[in-house]
């Protein structure tokens, strides 16, 4: 189906004719209708589907009819380069309509809070923001929301992980009760469906597309391999491609980060990295040597496998097993988007295999598992059922408690929440 077929705002449908988009995609064929009604909508399709435009275009033709002043719908997302990379794409898309939008997230300095304050006071149309932030700024009791007619979650799943549940019920007891709510994500735990009772009106519509599976285009493998050979497989990977221009290393922790970055550029592969160590400006330059391929390879943690809008990427490895099955499929969706194909590559230590098998399970799918060559040396034997392989894994927090070897058990040790942004 074409966007035109859908009855969007001709302006709308000049701004996508200048991107050179003309059919919708699965779930923008299906939950754009539903919006454009004024229903609540709850969307699960998987990463890559084009989910932002899906929630974008029919609330921009709506709030382009509604000439209230003030802010007239509110998206909250996960982290600050989500919340960027919707707003660029509500400038682009709302070129030719006189819709204006701000992003609003931490990490700036004091011209950023005022320029915030302005936004949310005397009114952008649209607010793309993080819990954290805009709930700062909701306790200094200055932000307008009295015209506010849509409601957005994206990425809903993530903020669920994060531990921003409380946060979002709190941002919905400031807003208007009669609203839009929408709700868009890639996976459907149980938490979200608590929280559904709680924001949003009753009997909401339901899309749900290829739910908690990586795109077809992904070509998805595995190694076997011990963490001592892991850099030398990562090094090997790279010297048999030299001709992929854009990869992604996914690591567990920030320490990681710098020990895959520190060992790659030695090696001279032209390698950046990206955690919550860094500071939003640096982020942002390491997008962007990305994107303009002046690096060719993104080391990073799970805060780049949302929200980050690069095309092209040819290879995602995960050096290590995502602490949560459903990270993985966020993960893979960097590769493979809009109908491309991509590559992702898996290593799996002797800790890690009954959480790959999780992983497997949730895809509904057996990966292929390889040994590491032998130049670089012995791969561990499968065997996900062998507890001793996993001692004092968490598989939320990912921590591997002993250390030293002994033999007790701290599974039931509550998970620790990601740091709000």
């Amino acid at each position: 189906m074409t966007f035109k077929e859908l009855g969007l705002h001709d302006d709308l449908l000049e701004a996508l004719d200048h991107m050179n988009f003309e059919k919708a995609t699965p779930v923008q064929e299906q939950a754009i209708p539903i919006i454009l009604e004024g229903r609540d909508l709850i969307a699960c399709a998987q990463t890559g589907t084009g989910k932002t435009a899906a929630f974008l275009l029919p609330t921009l033709d709506l709030i382009s009819q509604n000439k209230k002043p003030g802010v007239k719908a509110l998206i909250v997302c996960p982290t600050r380069e989500l919340a960027i990379q919707i707003d660029r794409q509500v400038q682009g898309l709302a070129y030719f309509l006189g819709v204006f939008s701000i992003a609003v997230y931490g990490g700036g300095g004091g011209g950023d809070w005022d320029q915030q304050k302005k936004a949310l006071t005397e009114g952008a149309d649209i607010i793309v923001a993080t819990p954290g932030k805009l709930i700062s700024h909701l306790n200094m009791g200055y932000v307008n929301f009295k015209n506010l007619t849509h409601f957005i979650l994206d990425e809903a799943d993530r903020m669920m992980d994060m531990g921003f549940k409380e946060d979002i019920e709190k941002i919905a007891s400031f807003l208007p009760k009669e609203r839009q709510n929408l709700m868009f994500s890639a996976t459907m735990p149980s938490k979200i469906r608590k929280l559904i009772q709680t924001i949003m009106n009753p009997n909401p519509a339901q899309v749900n597309l290829a739910m908690s599976k990586p795109a077809a285009g992904v070509l998805q493998a595995a190694y076997l391999v011990h963490d001592a050979h892991k850099s030398k497989l990562v090094a090997k990977l790279l010297e048999d491609k030299p001709n992929l221009s854009k990869i992604i290393i996914f690591t567990s922790t920030k320490d990681k980060v710098k020990e895959v970055t520190k060992a790659l550029n030695k090696e001279n592969y032209g390698v950046g990295a990206i955690s919550s160590d860094f500071e939003q400006e640096e982020r942002e330059e390491v997008l962007r040597a990305f994107k303009a391929e002046r690096i060719r390879v993104l080391v990073g943690t799970d805060v780049i496998s949302r929200g980050i809008d690069i095309k092209d990427i040819n290879l995602v490895i995960n050096y290590d097993v995502p602490r949560q099955a459903e990270d993985y499929v966020h993960r893979v969706g960097r590769t493979a988007r809009a109908s491309t194909t991509g590559v992702a590559i898996t290593f799996i230590n002797e800790r890690d295999m009954h959480t790959f098998q999780k992983i497997e399970k949730l895809i509904e799918m057996e990966i292929v598992k390889q040994n590491i060559p032998a130049e670089i040396g012995e791969s561990p034997i499968w065997n996900p059922n062998n507890k001793a392989n996993y001692r004092g894994r968490d598989s939320k927090s990912g921590g591997d408690k002993n250390k030293g070897g002994n033999k007790k058990r701290h599974f039931k040790k509550k998970p620790k929440q990601y740091k709000k942004d």
